[in-house]
C-alpha cells in the first residue's frame, strides 16, 4: 500500500518529507492508513508564496505564527527540572505556568480565574452571554523530559485566536461565549491517574481521587492546600459544568504520529479516541543474598516480572493467537485489536534495588490501549488469568490494581465536519490550490477529550509533528503549522 505524496506543505523552515511507502511493521498505524487511502491518495500543496502571505492581515502571521511560536517556546523553558522539561501537577513550574497562561488570556481580552483543582480558565461571552458556551481546551502539565508542544499547542492556538479577534474588535461578536480552559492534569505522571483537571470539570473525578498520593506520600487534597487552592467534597462536585450550559468541546493537539507527516499535510481531524487502561503490577517473592542462593531455590520476582512482561508483549502483538472468539470477544472485536492494540510497560522499580541482593518486590505499570472496549477488556482478562498462572509456577505472588479506565470515544459527527471545513478553508487561504480532503484519523493517545465527551459533543483537531515524536525533547511543530492550527481555530470561532 502507498500513497504519492507531490510535495510538502510550504514553511519558513526546511521542510520535511517522508517516504511514501507504508511501513508494513507499524501496524498501529496501518489502521490509520486504511482510514485515510479509503478518501485520497495524492495531496497537492500549491500556490501563494511566503512573501505573499507575510502581507495578508487576514492571516495574523505577527499573533498566529510569530507569537504564538515565542509562546510555546517560553512555556517550554518553564520546568522544573534544570536540564529538560518536566512539568507536573501544581509543581512550583506549574504554578508559574498558571500565572504566564493568565497573563495571555488576558492579553487575548477574556475574563481569567483559576478553579480549586488548578484550571485556568479563559472567557469571551460574546454577544449572547446566556448561549450555550464553546469549551476549547489542553493539558499545561507534561510528562519527565518532554516535549514542548504537547497540550501547550491546544492553549495557545485557541488564545492566538481569540486574540486576533479581540485586536480586530470582533471578540465580542461570537454568537456564543467562548471559554479557553488550560487543564491542570492530562498526563497523571505525578498521581498515576489521568484527568484531574479535566474529569472534575466533566464530573467524572471521584471524591476518592483527592486521597492518592505521589511517591513523596502527598495526597492530591495537600498539594491543593498547599497551593491555597482547598478543595472538598462538596466544592469538587461543584466543579462540574451544567451540561445545559455547554455547546462543545474543542481540543488542537499534535498528533504524536507520523500519518500527516508521510500524507504531507499539516492538519487532520480526529474521528475517534483509542481507549486505555492502566494497571500497576506488583511481584513479590523471597529476598535474599544474591551469592548464597541457589538459583533452584530462589523465588525470584524480578525474574517472574521478567516473564510477565514478555507474555504481555506476545500477547499484545499477536491478540488472535490469544483470544478465543465467541466466549471472550467477537470476529469484529479481534480484528480491530490486530489493527490497534498496544501495550507498554513504561515503569519499573524494585525493592531493595541493591546489585548483590534478590529482590523482594518488583513493581511496574501497563499502558493498554485500542479502538475496541470489547477487545480491551478480553485483553485484561486473558492477560491476568496468565500473569496469575505464572506467579503460581514461579512461587511468587502476584497483584493487578486497574489504576485508570477510559473507554473509547467517539468524536461528533458534525463538529468535526466543521473543524474538516474550517481546516480546509485554512488550507486553502494559506496555499491557494488544494487537491485531495483533509485526513481523518484515529487516535491511538489519550486527551482531555476523553474527559470532556462525559459533560459535551467533542472535537479535535491534530497537528502534524516531525517524525510522529512526541514525549520527547525531539518533538518538534514546524512553524507554519503552528500558524495553520491558529488560523483553523480563528475559522471555525467566525463560522459558529
Amino acid at each position: 500500500m502507498t500513497c504519492s505524496i507531490i510535495r510538502c506543505f510550504k514553511s519558513r523552515e526546511p521542510t520535511y518529507c517522508s517516504s511514501s511507502i507504508l511501513i508494513p511493521h507499524r501496524l498501529f498505524f496501518f489502521f490509520f492508513f486504511c482510514l485515510l487511502s479509503s478518501s485520497s491518495s495524492a495531496f497537492v500543496f500549491s500556490g501563494n508564496g511566503t512573501e505573499d502571505l507575510e502581507n495578508r492581515s487576514d492571516l495574523f502571521p505577527k499573533i498566529l505564527r510569530d507569537e504564538a511560536v515565542a509562546r510555546l517556546y517560553e512555556l517550554g523553558k518553564v520546568s522544573d527540572a534544570r536540564d529538560y522539561l518536566e512539568r507536573t501537577f501544581l509543581s512550583p513550574a506549574s504554578m508559574r505556568a498558571i500565572n504566564l497562561i493568565r497573563a495571555w488570556m488576558e492579553d487575548a481580552g477574556l475574563r481569567t480565574w483559576v478553579d480549586e483543582m488548578g484550571n485556568v480558565h479563559g472567557r469571551a461571552e460574546g454577544a449572547n452571554a446566556d448561549a450555550e458556551a464553546l469549551l476549547i481546551g489542553s493539558h499545561m502539565d507534561t510528562v519527565v523530559d518532554a516535549g514542548m508542544f504537547d497540550g501547550s499547542l491546544g492553549i495557545i492556538s485557541a488564545l492566538s485566536a481569540l486574540k486576533a479577534l479581540h485586536m480586530t474588535g470582533k471578540l465580542g461578536q461570537l454568537r456564543r461565549p467562548v471559554e479557553v480552559i488550560a487543564f491542570s492534569d492530562e498526563e497523571g505522571v505525578r498521581f498515576q491517574t489521568t484527568f484531574l483537571g479535566s474529569g472534575a470539570i466533566a464530573g467524572i473525578l471521584p471524591a476518592k481521587a483527592l486521597k492518592t498520593t505521589d511517591k513523596r506520600g502527598m495526597a492530591v487534597e495537600d498539594v491543593l492546600k498547599e497551593n491555597s487552592l482547598e478543595v472538598t467534597e462538596e466544592s469538587l462536585s461543584k466543579l462540574k459544568y451544567d451540561p445545559t450550559s455547554v455547546w462543545g468541546y474543542v481540543e488542537v493537539h499534535i498528533e504524536q504520529g507520523p500519518v500527516l507527516e508521510r500524507f504531507g499535510y499539516p492538519l487532520g481531524v480526529v474521528k475517534g479516541i483509542a481507549g486505555q487502561t492502566r494497571l500497576k503490577v506488583t511481584v513479590r517473592g523471597s529476598q535474599g543474598h544474591a551469592g548464597t542462593v541457589p538459583m533452584s531455590m530462589r523465588q525470584d520476582p524480578m525474574a517472574a516480572a521478567a516473564e510477565l512482561i514478555l507474555t504481555l508483549e506476545s500477547l499484545c502483538k499477536n491478540p488472535e493467537e490469544y483470544l478465543s472468539y465467541g466466549h471472550q470477544c467477537g470476529d469484529n472485536s479481534v480484528k480491530s485489536l490486530s489493527s490497534s492494540l498496544v501495550c507498554t510497560v513504561g515503569e519499573i522499580s524494585t525493592w531493595p534495588s541493591a546489585s548483590n541482593v534478590i529482590p523482594g518486590q518488583v513493581t511496574y505499570t501497563v499502558d493498554i490501549r485500542a479502538m475496541d472496549d470489547t477487545g480491551r477488556e478480553a485483553v485484561i482478562y486473558e492477560l491476568s488469568r496468565r500473569m496469575y498462572q505464572i506467579c503460581d509456577k514461579r512461587s511468587v505472588s502476584c497483584n493487578i490494581e486497574r489504576k485508570h479506565d477510559a473507554g473509547a470515544v467517539a468524536c461528533d459527527s458534525e463538529l468535526s465536519s466543521q473543524l474538516k471545513s474550517a481546516a480546509y478553508s485554512t488550507l486553502k487561504r494559506m496555499e491557494g490550490d488544494i487537491q485531495g480532503e483533509v485526513p481523518v484519523l484515529m487516535s491511538g493517545a489519550g486527551h482531555d477529550a476523553m474527559a470532556m465527551s462525559h459533560l459535551t459533543k467533542v472535537g479535535m483537531l491534530f497537528v502534524r509533528c516531525r517524525g510522529g515524536i512526541s514525549h520527547s525533547p525531539e518533538e518538534h511543530v514546524l512553524d507554519s503549522d503552528v500558524w495553520a492550527a491558529s488560523l483553523a481555530i480563528l475559522s471555525f470561532l467566525e463560522t459558529l
